[in-house]
């Protein structure tokens, strides 16, 4: 560590211990303005051996105490690069390096799960409802959704919980490593709007080496650090993917693609549905070109595919006009093999009946181009014509059917008659 690296750290030291409290908010400002300071602290993480190490870690932990937000906003940028400090620490059985940085995990850990009161705190939220806008959808598209009793009774009991409570710790154990870890690294994504590129840059690192060391990847990358495979779990995956979706969104496309496909790569070696359900959905949903527009500089986003709200209608979508040509068509199926059928009974031709207009050429607005058995043309029978239209009335149109066939059956049975007569009259003759 170069000498002006630390007396820059060895005076931020000094600023806080002699600042009064009612000067703390001015002075978290003025923390912008100090440029050599970060890169300075980052250094002193990095160097396990530091003698600045331990009194940093301190200050660090003083400034989230505080509860001053920009205080610990400060504290949190530091999280992915106190959490590789720490794994690479415990891969290398070198515990007593690392007593300062657990230390201060464990006090922004313990001093997280609890609220103002005291009382263990849950985080959970409610299910949002359809029948309000939202960024992925408009009621508009969906339809009109009444508010019924029962839908104002059950309204807000859609509560889900996705962190808490938690219990306190005191010690680090590989049992409960990384469910702090985790959690840790839920409220860092929570406050992912505010940090700096450099921290964003530090989370993508940290991401590559937890999921490449000890792996044939970590030749690949040409990573030389330590070489040991470190113990993950899915939740822990799943919080690096969202930091890393948010870096990917803000500028650092390079670090960000190479450290969610480190990522994938280790969820599907492990076989983590969660972390590669949410990895390969982002992944998918990722654009290059309008990634690589993005400046670092700009509005802090991550980008959405929003659903168009413009109703559109399907071109199979069924419509009355779509459910009247059905009809016609099954209705002029069913008739002309009736005809057909009756037709080759005894050799004898039955008369065509057309009623319903159905057989033969049609015209724009429905009318057969056939020629009626009485020989008036379409146009004389309007009135006919009036009562062969498909009535709008399902039970009306069946009734209709119903008279149709019995005056078929009729016709049929006179034709059949009339030719049993004439053959027995011949019979006779002869």
């Amino acid at each position: 560590m170069l000498a002006m690296d630390q007396g820059v750290v060895e005076e931020w030291l000094s600023e806080f211990k002699t600042l009064p409290d009612s000067a703390v908010s001015t002075y978290a400002a003025s923390l912008k303005d100090k440029g050599a300071l970060v890169p300075a602290l980052y250094k002193v993480i990095r160097e396990n051996y530091s003698d600045l190490l331990e009194p940093v870690c301190h200050q660090l932990f003083e400034f989230y105490r505080s509860g001053e937000p920009q205080l610990q906003r400060f504290t949190l940028q530091f999280l992915p690069e106190l959490l590789w400090s720490l794994l690479s620490v415990s891969a290398a059985r070198d515990p007593h390096t690392s007593g300062c940085i657990e230390a201060l995990l464990l006090g922004i850990y313990n001093l997280e799960i609890v609220d103002k009161d005291g009382q263990s705190k849950v985080l959970s939220f409610t299910v949002p409802s359809l029948s309000k806008p939202s960024v992925y959808h408009e009621p508009s598209t969906i339809g009109s959704m009444a508010l019924t009793e029962g839908a104002l009774a059950n309204h807000g009991l859609s509560r889900v919980v996705y962190s808490g409570p938690h219990l306190q710790r005191e010690t680090f154990t590989a049992q409960n490593r990384f469910e702090v870890l985790t959690f840790l690294l839920l409220c860092y994504n929570a406050a992912l709007s505010y940090m700096s590129s450099t921290s964003l840059q530090s989370l993508c690192q940290l991401s590559s080496r937890v999921c490449i060391c000890g792996y044939p990847r970590q030749q690949m990358r040409r990573y030389k650090g330590i070489n040991a495979r470190l113990t993950v779990t899915s939740e822990f995956l799943v919080q690096l993917i969202a930091g890393i979706h948010y870096a990917l969104c803000n500028g650092e496309v390079d670090l960000g693609s190479k450290a969610l496909d480190d990522v994938l790569y280790r969820a599907q070696l492990e076989l983590f549905p969660e972390a590669l359900l949410v990895g390969n959905a982002i992944k998918s949903s990722l654009h290059s070109a309008a990634l690589k527009s993005n400046n670092k500089e700009g509005a802090r986003s991550i980008q959405v595919e929003i659903t168009p709200t413009s109703s559109r209608i399907s071109r199979n979508a069924v419509t009355s006009l779509s459910i009247r040509g059905h009809r016609w068509k099954r209705h002029a199926e069913n008739q002309e093999v009736c005809v057909d059928g009756e037709a080759a009974v005894g050799g004898v031709a039955i008369p065509e009946i057309n009623v319903t207009g159905v057989s033969g050429d049609r015209m724009p607005n429905g009318d057969s181009l056939r020629p009626r058995p009485d020989g008036r043309s379409p146009a004389d029978g309007d009135m006919m014509g009036a009562t062969s239209e498909v009535s709008m009335d399902p039970r009306g149109h069946d009734s209709s059917i119903r008279l149709e066939v019995r005056r078929q059956k009729s016709v049929r049975r006179m034709v059949e008659n009339e030719g049993s007569g004439s053959a027995s009259t011949g019979r006779n003759q002869y």
